[in-house]
C-alpha cells in the first residue's frame, strides 16, 4: 500500500492497536497532522503545552496498562516533553513519544527548532530512533512498542524528520520485532521460588513490601493470592497504592517518609522482608544501613538490574512477576498445608500498633482541615468506581493517607520524580482510558498552577475531572521544611488563597468553579461537582499552618519518626 511517511505513523499506530494519542501539532510534525486530517482510528486529544500531553499519555497507560502515546514537534515542542518522559522513566510508565524534527539536510545546522532531542533524552528512554529512511517507519514503532511494554516498562522516543514524514513508501506492518539487544526475562526459575517460599512460610514475622511493579506486571490478582495463601500482611508504597485492596484486613498501610509508625515497625522489625517491584528507595528506607536490619530480603523484580542495586538480596527471584507472585503463592500455600504455621502472633502485634499509633490530626473550628477534605471525597466515592490523582506535595501525602484504594489502577501518582503538575493532566489520560470511571484530582494550589491551562482540553474534548483543590495559599511541603528543618525562614513560598480566583479560572477554561472554606460547605459541594458531569474545580480553603505527619527526616533512620503532637486546643481524629 503506498503512502507518505506521515501516514505510515498512522497506519502503525492502528495496527498496535492505540485508540488515543495526546499532542500538539508544529511545524516538523505537520506532515503527520496532515495525514491524521486525511482520517485514522486514532482519536487526538489536542493538549495545551506538551508537557501536558507527555502526563495525559502517563495517566491513559497508569489508568488502562496500555502504552500510552504523546506527539509534538521539534525544538521546544519536544523538549517539553522531556518531564513527562523523565517522570515515566522514573515510575517505569510504558510511553511512546513521537516528534517531528527538522528536515534531514538541516540536522546540524542549527535550523530553526532544531535539537537533538535523541541525545537530550538519552538517560532517560529505554532507547530512541532517529529514523532517516521512511521505509523504516513500520519497524521502528513496532520495536518502540515492544521496548516500552515488555521487561520493566517504560518510556521510548521516535524522532522523525519532516522529510522523512512527507517521503512515499510502500507500506507494510511487520509481524514481530527482530532485537538482539533486548531479550527481557519470560521466565522465573522453579529454584529461586522454592527458596523464597521456604523462607517466607517460616518466618514468624514476614511482610510483603509491594511497589509499582506490581501494577505494571499486571500481578494484582496473583498478589492477593500469595498474601491469602500465607496469611501475610501487606504494605504497599506510594507507587504501588492499588495494587492490593485496602479494605482487606491484610493491608497494613504504606511505608516511608509520611507513612504510619505502624507500617513503618512493621516493615523495620520483619525477619523476612519480600520486596514485590519495589525498589528501596530513599523515601521508602530513610537512612538505608538502619532499614530492616537483620531481616531476610527476598526481592522479585523483572528487572535483574533491581536486585542488590541498594539492598542485598538474600533471595532474588528474576522474571515476570505475575508469573513468580503466582508460582510464589503456589509454593507458599503447600508449605502452609505441610505445617508451616501462620503468622498470627505477628499479624495481632502489626494491629496493635495501628491501634496504638493511629493516624491523628487536630480539628479547627476556624479553618477547614486538608484531612478533612480528602476524609470527605473518600466517603463520597466509596465503593464507586473511581481513579484518584494527585500532584506531588503534602497533598499527595494526605492523599496516600485518607484515600482509600480497592481496584488495581485506581491511585495515579508521580512518584519518582515528583513532579508538580502531573494531576491535572494525568486525570485527563485517566479519563480518556476509562470514560465510564470517575476521575478526580486531588492537587495543591502550587501543582495547579503548573498545568491549569489543560482544563480547557478537559473541557472541549469531553473528558470531565473533577480537581479537589487543597488551597492553603503556600508552596505546603517546602513550608513545612523550612519551618522545620530551616528555623522558619519562609522564602518565596507563599503564592495567596486568593490570587488567582481558582473558580473563575475553572469557569474560564470552560468548566465549573467552586469555592468551599468550612466542613459544612464541603460535602454538598464534593456530591454537587461528583454528579454535574462535568470538569469542576473546588477550592477548597485550608488551614495554611497544617503540616503532614508522621515525617521521617531525610536521611534519618525510618524508625526516628516526628510525629503529630497534641497540644491542648486540638482534638485527635483518626483515619476512617
Amino acid at each position: 500500500m503506498r503512502m507518505t511517511g506521515g501516514d505510515a505513523i498512522l497506519r502503525s499506530l492502528e495496527a498496535e492497536g492505540v485508540e488515543v494519542m495526546f499532542g500538539i501539532p508544529g511545524g516538523a510534525i505537520m506532515p503527520t497532522y496532515d495525514a491524521i486530517a486525511r482520517g485514522t482510528t486514532v482519536r487526538h486529544v489536542l493538549a495545551r503545552h506538551e508537557q501536558g500531553a507527555g502526563h495525559m499519555a502517563q495517566g491513559y497507560a497508569r489508568a488502562s496498562g496500555r502504552v500510552g502515546v504523546a506527539i509534538a514537534t521539534s525544538g521546544p515542542g519536544a523538549t517539553n516533553l522531556v518531564t513527562p518522559i523523565a517522570d515515566a522513566w522514573m515510575d517505569s510508565t510504558p510511553l511512546v513519544c513521537i516528534t517531528g524534527q527538522v528536515r534531514s539536510t538541516l540536522i546540524g545546522t542549527d535550523a530553526f527548532q532544531e535539537c537533538d532531542i535523541t541525545g537530550i533524552t538519552m538517560p532517560i528512554v529505554k532507547h530512541s530512533w532517529l529514523v532517516q529512511d521512511a521505509r523504516e517507519i513500520p519497524a521502528v514503532l513496532r520495536a518502540a512498542f515492544h521496548v516500552a511494554s515488555t521487561g520493566r516498562c517504560g518510556p521510548v522516543l521516535v524522532d522523525i524528520p519532516r522529510d522523512v514524514q512527507e517521503a512515499a513508501i510502500d507500506f507494510a506492518y511487520p509481524d514481530g520485532v527482530d532485537l538482539p539487544g533486548w531479550r527481557p526475562p519470560t521466565k522465573v526459575h522453579p529454584l529461586q521460588v522454592r527458596e523464597a517460599a521456604r523462607a517466607i512460610a517460616h518466618a514468624r514475622k514476614p511482610v510483603l513490601y509491594v511497589g509499582g511493579g506490581a501494577l505494571n506486571g499486571d500481578a494484582c490478582a496473583e498478589l492477593l493470592q500469595l498474601a491469602e495463601a500465607g496469611t501475610l500482611p501487606v504494605i504497599t508504597t506510594l507507587m504501588g497504592k492499588s495494587a492490593f485492596p485496602e479494605t482487606h484486613e491484610l493491608h497494613f498501610g504504606w511505608p516511608g517518609m509520611h507513612g504510619p509508625k505502624w507500617s513503618n515497625l512493621a516493615m523495620n522489625t520483619c525477619d523476612v522482608l519480600v520486596a514485590i517491584g519495589a525498589r528501596f528507595d530513599d523515601r521508602v528506607t530513610g537512612k538505608l544501613s538502619a532499614f530492616a536490619p537483620g531481616a531476610t530480603v527476598v526481592h522479585l523484580d523483572i528487572d535483574p538490574a533491581e536486585i542488590s542495586k541498594l539492598r542485598d538480596a538474600d533471595i532474588p527471584v528474576v522474571g515476570p512477576l505475575a508469573q513468580a507472585v503466582s508460582a510464589l503463592a503456589d509454593e507458599v500455600a503447600l508449605q502452609r498445608t505441610e505445617g508451616a504455621p501462620a503468622p498470627e502472633a505477628w499479624l495481632g502485634q502489626i494491629r496493635d500498633w495501628r491501634e496504638e499509633f493511629p493516624l491523628r490530626y487536630g480539628e479547627s473550628d476556624e479553618w477547614l482541615k486538608p484531612q478533612q477534605v480528602v476524609q470527605a471525597l473518600q466517603r463520597l466515592t466509596a465503593g464507586t468506581d473511581v481513579i484518584v490523582t494527585t500532584g506531588v506535595g503534602q497533598h499527595q501525602m494526605w492523599a496516600m493517607q485518607y484515600v482509600v484504594s480497592e481496584q488495581p489502577r485506581s491511585f495515579i501518582t508521580s512518584g519518582g520524580l515528583g513532579t508538580m503538575g502531573y494531576g491535572i493532566p494525568a486525570a485527563i489520560g485517566a479519563k480518556a482510558a476509562r470514560p465510564e470511571a470517575t476521575v478526580v484530582c486531588i492537587d495543591g494550589d502550587g501543582c495547579f498552577q503548573m498545568t491549569a491551562q489543560e482544563l480547557a482540553t478537559a473541557a472541549l474534548e469531553d473528558l470531565p475531572i473533577v480537581v479537589v483543590l487543597v488551597n492553603n495559599g503556600y508552596l505546603g511541603m517546602v513550608t513545612q521544611w523550612q519551618d522545620m528543618f530551616f528555623d522558619g525562614r519562609r522564602s518565596h513560598v507563599h503564592l495567596t488563597a486568593q490570587v488567582p480566583d481558582y473558580a473563575r479560572l475553572a469557569e474560564a477554561y470552560g468548566g465549573v468553579g467552586m469555592v468551599v472554606s468550612s466542613e459544612a460547605e464541603l460535602e454538598p459541594a464534593l456530591e454537587q461537582a461528583l454528579g454535574l458531569g462535568r470538569t469542576v474545580v473546588i477550592d477548597c480553603r485550608v488551614d495554611p499552618a497544617e503540616q503532614i505527619f508522621p515525617m521521617i527526616p531525610a536521611g534519618a533512620a525510618a524508625l526516628d519518626m516526628l510525629e503529630y503532637s497534641d497540644t491542648d486546643d486540638s482534638v485527635e481524629a483518626r483515619a476512617s
